[in-house]
């Protein structure tokens, strides 16, 4: 096995398709057959399952590929500090909808003109998401609502911010949750950080909270809160910089809900010139984890 082999892996794990993944690759199917079927040997167990028209990963492919993908990470950071302690090369940075909205352009048109050798990939989601990509070693580093503890993950600089609950401007006032019990919520899919915070609020207060509809953007939340549909709740720092905030009332939710610690994570494996600079860059922006008026 050697890390030609691992990238055609990854490549065809990708692109479902071994001709597809030559093209992209630069080499002939043929070749890739032949190598894939020496690492299959190798680990003694098919790593694909093979139809007509594609190739999907077997069970044992799906773990294969998380090993696979970390050790060429770690390939080309050993390479890269063979080279120079210098920020260079690729990072994969992922991040919550709601930080890319607010205070991810400053830190990355920071990053940018101060390392302008790094090539900066951004990918967004939920932060269960976000902490899986991490994990599985897909995105080097990420700023998302920190995770609990872990052994395999260090938890950087990070900053402040306020979870608030939003309703149609008549709504009346709201200060416990049994105040709101059966309302319909609005909320991104259950793998969000602030979705589990709502359904602690409830389950602190012994209820069972009305329904839940999954939505995809704040701005379609902000939308359906307006218009009376429902209730939501969403960080203080976002809503402030939306355009329709004046169309929706705002209440507080205790502080063991609504205080977010929103920072860097990253694998202990994983941390290399790019992460450390994006590290420090960030406690230069956001010192001791302050809040930015």
């Amino acid at each position: 096995m050697d890390l030609v082999q691992l990238k055609m892996f990854c490549a065809v794990a990708e692109c479902g398709s071994i001709v597809k993944a030559a093209e992209q690759l630069h080499r002939v199917p043929s070749n890739l057959t032949t190598r894939l079927k020496q690492l299959e040997d190798d680990v003694a167990s098919p790593l694909f399952i093979r139809e007509k028209q594609r190739l999907r990963l077997s069970p044992t492919g799906h773990d294969f590929l998380v090993y696979a993908r970390k050790i060429l990470q770690l390939s080309e950071e050993a390479l890269q500090l063979g080279q120079s302690a210098e920020p260079s090369g690729t990072l994969t940075l992922g991040s919550l909808e709601s930080v890319a909205a607010t205070r991810l352009p400053a830190l990355l048109s920071a990053y940018h003109q101060r390392y302008p050798a790094v090539q900066l990939s951004l990918v967004t989601g939920t932060s269960g998401e976000v902490l899986e990509g991490v994990v599985k070693g897909e995105l080097a580093v990420a700023l998302t609502d920190q995770p609990l503890p872990r052994a395999d993950i260090v938890c950087g600089n990070h900053y402040h911010d306020r979870l608030v609950l939003i309703t149609n401007p008549a709504h009346p006032p709201i200060t416990a949750a049994q105040e709101v019990v059966g309302e319909t919520f609005f909320a991104f899919r259950r793998s969000c950080s602030y979705r589990h915070r709502l359904e602690q609020w409830f389950a602190q207060a012994a209820v069972t909270p009305g329904p839940i509809m999954e939505i995809q953007s704040y701005h379609a939340m902000l939308a359906c809160v307006a218009g009376g549909a429902g209730l939501a709740v969403i960080p203080q720092s976002l809503l402030s910089q939306l355009a329709d905030r004046a169309r929706v009332a705002v209440h507080q939710l205790p502080d063991s809900i609504s205080q977010l610690h929103t920072g860097l994570i990253w694998r202990h494996e994983g941390e290399s010139p790019n992460v450390r600079a994006l590290s420090a860059l960030m406690a230069e922006i956001y010192p001791n984890g302050e809040k930015p008026e």
